[in-house]
């Protein structure tokens, strides 16, 4: 099996944060039962902004938004084609949620936490 690895990035909130905590910065959690589809994205700017201007904006995401990097094996990924979700700049994998096992296996070290936005105080809660 090659070395060789890609970096990817993901925006998450509170919950999500805690639960890859949990697992040491190994692995992602399971999909829940909505969630059919794991996203991870292939550029730091389009990580950062999900988290800073649509988690911060989310009660479900704690009004906190998190910018994780780590680094999965590229022949795994070769696997998958990246899509573009609004923009040539702006691409993603799709991930089918009964695969983020596998995924989670082909993870190269920790996953590592790079940035961190929170609400602007001067914002009203919805």
């Amino acid at each position: 099996m090659s070395n060789l690895t890609t970096i990817l990035y993901r925006p998450v909130g509170q919950a999500e944060l805690d639960l890859i905590a949990e697992s040491n910065w190994k692995q992602f959690p399971p999909r829940l039962s909505w969630q059919p589809i794991f996203y991870p994205v292939l550029t730091e700017d389009y990580a950062i902004r999900i988290a800073r201007d649509w988690n911060t904006k989310d009660a479900a995401s704690d009004y906190v938004g998190y910018v994780l990097r780590f680094h999965v094996r590229t022949a795994y990924l070769d696997q998958h084609e990246p899509h573009e979700a609004g923009g040539r700049d702006l691409k993603e994998y799709w991930i089918p949620a009964e695969e983020l096992n596998e995924f989670n296996d082909n993870i190269v070290g920790p996953i590592e936490l790079i940035h961190e936005f929170h609400r602007p105080a001067t914002e009203e809660l919805p």
